[in-house]
């Protein structure tokens, strides 16, 4: 019998997570089932709970749960604590519920080893202050960027967000009109506006010629960030796929203890809806 895994999250009919860990299982040949479940964050405790009484052994929470999830965990990892927020749990020996955030690992993993990027000395753009940005910031920051600059359409929240990360290097915040005649080298969009074919109201000339986009969302075409990335004369625009990959990589490593091999996964994605 498969030891039981699963992603909960609202809405979650479009995730690409059963498959990610599917494919992670047979290649690293473990015994374990993964599905998705579409949970209201009203229902998320009773939900959750009962997932480990009837034997589950771990989850990811997405997109509204993340919040919820790092309440729920008896115990969270120095990351997860950092970031406010959980995507991982997993079920201890002695029943307790251990908390994880795996975003910022996978982020930076499929920045510097997928894409071949480096982050020290480089002036970094967050679009966005919300949990996606949350999970993130202190990776980036140890990757040592010459500055982070959060931008929000409410400028406070960008300015709070920043704050808790200051004692980790130089981040600030405020809102988008005082980007203007700023320049950077990578802007990371951390908002889900593009998935609704919107876009943050970002100044022109902001990316440096030859700079990088990376939108953490993703779809099966390229997303209205990544578009803008490439009017914008981006060296390299594209979205999170290859992040929602290294992240799951790394939940399966916190639960199985094997790590898998995310590049052939990655090559088939890519192949299916082909590259910009």
């Amino acid at each position: 019998m498969s030891e039981c895994y699963a992603v909960f999250g609202q809405p979650i009919q479009h995730s690409k997570s059963p498959r990610i860990h599917t494919f992670f299982a047979a290649q690293t040949g473990q015994n374990m089932s993964y599905t998705a479940q579409e949970v209201a964050p009203e229902h998320f405790s009773d939900n959750v709970q009962a997932f480990f009484v009837y034997g589950g052994l771990g989850l990811n929470c997405t997109v509204p749960l993340k919040e919820l999830a790092f309440a729920y965990a008896d115990s969270k990892t120095p990351r997860a604590l950092r970031a406010k927020a959980v995507n991982t749990l997993k079920y201890q020996p002695d029943g307790s519920i251990l908390g994880d955030n795996t975003d910022g690992c996978g982020l930076v993993t499929d920045l510097l080893d997928n894409h071949k990027l480096t982050l020290a000395g480089r002036r970094i753009l967050l679009l966005g202050a919300g949990g996606a940005s949350r999970g993130i910031i202190a990776p980036l920051l140890e990757q040592a960027p010459a500055t982070i600059v959060i931008a929000n359409r409410t400028p406070d929240k960008a300015t709070q967000l920043a704050a808790e990360f200051q004692d980790l290097g130089g981040v600030s915040g405020g809102g988008f009109a005082e980007l203007n005649g700023q320049q950077f080298d990578l802007i990371l969009n951390a908002t889900s506006a593009s998935l609704s074919g919107q876009l943050p109201p970002l100044p022109d000339g902001v990316l440096v010629a030859g700079g990088v986009c990376y939108d953490l969302a993703y779809g099966n075409q390229p997303t209205a960030f990544v578009h803008w990335g490439l009017a914008h004369g981006a060296a390299h625009s594209v979205d999170g796929l290859g992040m929602l990959i290294e992240q799951a990589a790394e939940a399966f490593y916190l639960w199985r203890g094997v790590r898998p091999d995310t590049a052939e996964l990655i090559s088939v994605f890519d192949s299916e809806r082909g590259r910009l």
